[in-house]
């Protein structure tokens, strides 16, 4: 027996592994599974009041200002590279296109455009680390509520291609975006 595999102990808890597979089953999400994936981030009571408000409210677009600003400070503060500055910039710049796509009401285009955001973000965070299999695993031991995040992120912009056989409603793409956006102006 090895020595390594009697300390090694499983990289994701399996209460967040049910957690996980309950975000996005092969039937689909709803509403349910996203709002026990939302608690389980700690967003749950910020998300249930914005997945209420009207589209064209004051309060949904407060909400997206507010994570705009706050996406703009995550990632100037950011420390990389020099020659990576050009990434960052480029980052803030897909920011007001996303924002543009949710006003439109277009949350599967914006879904796929935010899980590119999520993936720049997790570079400027976590360097190449991010582009590795165990990315997942290695934030889970930072964080168990970050672990879920980036969880959440790396699966958004496969939405599509996971879900090509199953009709999801235009509610579950906006809850989808609400988790994110909820969990980054919180961040």
């Amino acid at each position: 027996m090895n020595i390594n595999s009697i300390f090694k102990k499983p990289a994701i808890p399996g209460e967040y592994l049910k957690i996980i597979e309950s975000l996005f089953p092969a039937k689909g999400p709803t509403l349910q599974t996203i709002a026990k994936y939302a608690e389980a981030l700690g967003i749950g009571e910020d998300y249930q009041k914005h997945l209420a408000v009207k589209e064209s409210s004051k309060e949904r677009s407060d909400l997206l200002v507010n994570f705009q600003n706050n996406l703009d400070l995550l990632i100037q503060k950011t420390w990389v590279e020099k020659r990576e500055e050009e990434r960052k910039s480029n980052l803030q710049d897909d920011v007001l296109p996303f924002i543009n796509l949710i006003l439109e009401g277009d949350f599967r285009g914006a879904l796929e455009t935010f899980g590119a955001i999520l993936a720049e973000l997790a570079y400027l965070f976590f360097g190449h680390q991010s582009g590795k299999d165990d990315f997942t695993e290695y934030t889970f031991r930072i964080d168990a509520q970050m672990g879920l995040f980036w969880q959440y992120g790396s699966q958004i912009g496969k939405l599509e291609e996971m879900y090509k056989n199953v009709h999801l409603e235009e509610e579950i793409f906006w809850a989808l975006l609400l988790l994110g956006i909820c969990y980054l102006t919180n961040f």
